[in-house]
């Protein structure tokens, strides 16, 4: 195997740029922070950043959603309704957290001028998204929601109305909302 090229990257520059970018980011917001405040903040350079992450979105983007890190991992609960209601949870808990509300407006508006960035970014929850959409087929086949439900659909239903409520400031996505929701989308999908 050849070795690779140059010098190994220091994972405490990772590490200390992605701290940096959340901590910015909350405290100054998406719009306003900059690469080089980041890489000021981070003890570092721009170039630094720029070879590990290719534009500001992809930084705060893995800054709000560690890589590994999959906080939408759902367990198999064996029930519909739990599985809606825990996605549901984990969602919300997602997205509340401070570093994400403070990218998520930013990000809408990037995904709108740069179309691929979306796939690319949403890419990283790919795994719990195949897996839920696999329990709403399998819960289909047990005929628990109607055949004509697409999967697809219901998850971004699921996630959007998620983000427009954490958009739009309202109350908090609590166990009341959860359960609200979760009842809203079983009358109107179940048989």
């Amino acid at each position: 195997m050849k070795p690779p090229n140059g010098r190994p990257r220091d994972p405490r520059i990772d590490e200390a740029v992605l701290r940096a970018a959340a901590d910015l980011v909350v405290e100054v917001g998406y719009a306003e922070l900059t690469i080089a405040a980041i890489a000021d903040r981070a003890g570092t350079s721009k170039p630094a950043i720029y070879r590990r992450w290719p534009s500001k979105a992809h930084l705060l983007h893995e800054a709000a959603f560690p890589a590994g890190e999959d906080r939408l991992a759902l367990p198999d609960t064996g029930s519909l309704v739990d599985d809606l209601a825990e996605m549901l949870r984990r969602t919300a808990a997602a997205f509340a957290d401070p570093v994400a509300r403070a990218i998520t407006p930013g990000l809408l508006a990037e995904f709108a001028a740069d179309p691929p960035l979306h796939p690319a970014l949403l890419d990283r929850f790919g795994g719990s998204w195949k897996l839920f959409h696999d329990r709403i087929v399998l819960a289909a086949e047990r005929d628990e929601v109607r055949a004509d439900v697409d999967p697809d659909v219901l998850i971004e239903t699921l996630a959007g109305a998620s983000l427009m409520r954490l958009i739009l400031g309202g109350d908090p996505l609590d166990e009341r909302w959860v359960s609200e929701t979760t009842n809203l989308m079983i009358k109107g999908i179940a048989r």
